[in-house]
């Protein structure tokens, strides 16, 4: 059996079974004898991946196994959720039967009560996207949370993004940590975004004016334009921080900087003027916080998180 179906092409699995074999091998002596001229392009991938760590020697099976599986399978999930999507189009086609008229694809709402109104004629979708500015702390009986957790409960996929800011809002921070052990998971970004919705990947609700949700939205049906705001929500929860995780430390954005302008410990310490022990501490710690096998897969999470 190969690598084939967890996602790896047949140079890519040449290269990481050869690592395995003959790990820390010299790359131009490599090259030669896999007959890969363009090996360091090929390496970089399998250290994106976590495969390869940046010493050139290929992880365990079983953990390489393990990553690809995951990665495969958050794939197919993704995939999974762009066909149930699909099915959206029949609300859009039994509309405009219905009116005579094409459906718009880009709607002006106005007002919050006609905004939530059309938010419910999408009850059924299994999967949906919040960029939260505005929060506040609902109780557990409250018809809404009723409503919410039982969607939540019949397969509803959601993550919502908040600021900040909502950390101080009276009962937020308990109250989204019970919905997020329901399953809508949620984290906390610094980046500043008005108000969206996003509904199966394939339409989006945009909050009109940033500073006044009660003007109204934009209902989105244009597939590139939602497909945009998909990709922006998908980078902002990448960075975002998770609901228990700790701002990093004055050092340890220190430590994330050295390590990625310094190729050895020893450098990189005495730039922090701090011990190599000390720092070896800080990044011990930063790979296990950013789930990195390596500190090459360190510095490109903490990158994709916006930490450098």
């Amino acid at each position: 059996m190969n690598l084939a179906s967890l996602g790896l092409t047949a140079e890519q699995e040449r290269v990481y079974r050869y690592f395995l074999r003959v790990p820390h091998a010299d790359l131009d002596a490599a090259a030669e004898e896999l007959g890969v001229h363009h090996l360091s392009a090929v390496v970089d991938r399998l250290k994106t991946l976590g495969i390869i760590d940046i010493s050139l020697a290929s992880v365990s099976p079983a953990k390489a196994v393990d990553l690809l599986i995951r990665r495969r399978v958050e794939q197919t999930s993704r995939e999974l959720n762009q066909l149930s999507a699909a099915w959206d189009i029949v609300r859009d086609l039994a509309e405009e039967q219905r009116s005579g008229r094409p459906v718009e694809l880009v709607e002006r709402i106005e007002g919050v009560e006609n905004v939530n109104r059309r938010i419910r004629e999408f009850s059924s979708a299994k999967e949906v996207m919040n960029i939260a500015n505005v929060v506040r702390a609902l109780p557990p009986d409250d018809e809404k949370v009723r409503r919410f957790r039982k969607r939540l409960s019949a397969g509803l996929v959601s993550r919502t993004l908040v600021s900040e800011k909502a950390l101080s809002v009276p009962g937020w921070l308990e109250s989204a940590r019970e919905g997020h052990a329901l399953g809508d998971l949620c984290r906390v970004s610094p980046e500043w975004s008005r108000q969206v919705l996003i509904i199966s990947r394939s339409v989006a609700f945009v909050q009109i004016d940033p500073a006044d949700r009660t003007v109204g939205a934009l209902l989105i049906r244009q597939p590139g334009t939602v497909a945009i705001l998909v990709d922006m929500f998908e980078g902002m929860w990448a960075r975002a921080r998770e609901l228990n995780e700790p701002e990093l430390t004055p050092i340890e954005r220190q430590v994330l900087q050295s390590l990625a302008l310094h190729d050895k410990d020893e450098t990189a310490a005495r730039a922090l003027n701090i011990s190599v022990r000390k720092f070896r501490t800080h990044v011990a710690e930063l790979m296990e916080r950013l789930g990195a096998g390596n500190r090459f897969q360190a510095a490109l999470l903490a990158k994709e998180r916006g930490w450098l």
